[in-house]
C-alpha cells in the first residue's frame, strides 16, 4: 500500500475528480478534507462513510483511506505536518496545548460517523474553506497567521458539532492519575520521564507540560521527579538489602559514583553515611 509523503509544513490543494486518483493508501502527515461538491462513499479505516457535500473529514498518518465517487467530486485538502502546529505555540489557545490538533484528528470517532453539522456552522464552514483558498493565492500560507486562526476554527466546529451529535471524544481530558501512574512506572528508566517524552505520551505540548504539572500538583516537574527518585533510593538504603552499585544500577545511574553525587546533592551526605543514620 503506498505511503504519501510531505516535507512542506502546510499544503492546500483542490482539485476535481471523477474517478479517485489515488489507490487505498496512508501518508506521513495530517489532512482536513472538504467535500465542495459531488457524492460517494469514503472508505476510511474500513468504515464506509457515504459523503455528499459539504461534508468534512479528517486524516491522520495512521489512517488507510480512498474515495469511491458516484458523482463527479471537488475536494478541498488542508494537509499538514507536526511542524505545522508545534511552531505555533505561541499563538494556541491553552485547549489545544493540552490536546494537540494532531491528538483530536486521531480519534476513532471521527473516523466511524459522518458529522452533521447544522446549517450555521454549514455556512461558517463554507466560508472559512473559501478565506483559505483566496489567500493561498497571494501568500505562503504555512506563515500566515491569519490562515492558522481559520484552520483552528475548522476544529471549533467540528467539536460544536460533535457536542451536537452527543459524540465524545475519547481521552479528551487529562487524567492526573495517570500521569503521576507513568511517573512512578517509570521513574527507574531516565529517559522515560523527560518531559518531552511524558508529554508525548500524554499529548500535551512539551512547551506547557512544565507549566500545567506545576499549576496542578503544585511543585515543579524537575522537583517531583527528584524527590520522588531520592526517596525511594532511601528507602532501598533503608532496607540494606541491595548494594549501593545495584541500586545504581536500578535507577538508571551510570555507576555507583554517579548515584552518590546524586545523593549527596539532595541530602547533603554520601549513601553510604545515610546507610548509617
Amino acid at each position: 500500500m503506498p505511503k504519501l509523503n510531505q516535507f512542506k509544513t502546510l499544503v492546500i490543494d483542490e482539485f476535481e475528480d471523477e474517478k479517485f486518483h489515488l489507490p487505498p493508501h496512508t501518508h506521513t502527515y495530517y489532512e482536513i478534507i472538504y467535500i465542495k461538491k459531488g457524492s460517494g462513499v469514503h472508505h476510511l479505516n474500513n468504515n464506509l462513510l457515504p459523503y455528499k457535500s459539504g461534508d468534512l473529514f479528517v486524516i491522520s498518518p495512521e489512517d488507510e483511506h480512498y474515495f469511491d465517487i458516484k458523482k463527479s467530486t471537488r475536494f478541498f485538502y488542508i494537509k499538514f505536518t507536526d511542524n505545522y502546529f508545534n511552531s505555533k505555540q505561541n499563538l494556541t489557545c491553552d485547549e489545544f496545548l493540552i490536546h494537540t490538533p494532531e491528538s483530536f484528528m486521531r480519534d476513532k470517532t471521527l473516523k466511524e460517523t459522518v458529522l452533521k453539522l447544522d446549517d450555521p456552522c454549514k455556512t461558517i464552514l463554507k466560508n472559512t474553506i473559501e478565506n483559505i483558498a483566496a489567500y493561498n493565492c497571494k501568500t505562503d500560507v504555512s506563515t500566515s497567521p491569519i490562515v492558522f486562526y481559520q484552520i483552528l476554527s475548522i476544529f471549533g466546529l467540528i467539536k460544536e458539532t460533535m457536542r451536537g451529535m452527543n459524540l465524545v471524544v475519547k481521552g479528551n481530558s487529562i487524567d492526573n492519575e495517570q500521569i503521576t501512574s507513568y511517573i512512578h512506572q517509570n521513574i527507574y528508566q531516565p529517559k522515560l520521564v523527560q518531559i518531552k517524552v511524558i508529554a508525548n505520551h500524554f499529548n500535551i505540548a512539551e512547551t506547557y507540560f512544565s507549566a500545567y504539572f506545576k499549576r496542578t500538583f503544585t511543585i515543579s516537574y524537575r522537583d517531583y521527579i527528584h524527590n520522588l527518585r531520592t526517596t525511594l533510593i532511601e528507602k532501598r538504603i533503608h532496607n540494606n538489602q541491595l548494594p549501593i552499585k545495584q541500586i545504581a544500577y536500578e535507577f538508571g545511574f551510570t555507576d555507583e559514583s554517579h548515584l552518590s553525587n546524586y545523593f549527596k546533592k539532595r541530602k547533603n551526605m554520601k549513601p553510604t553515611e545515610f546507610k548509617k543514620t
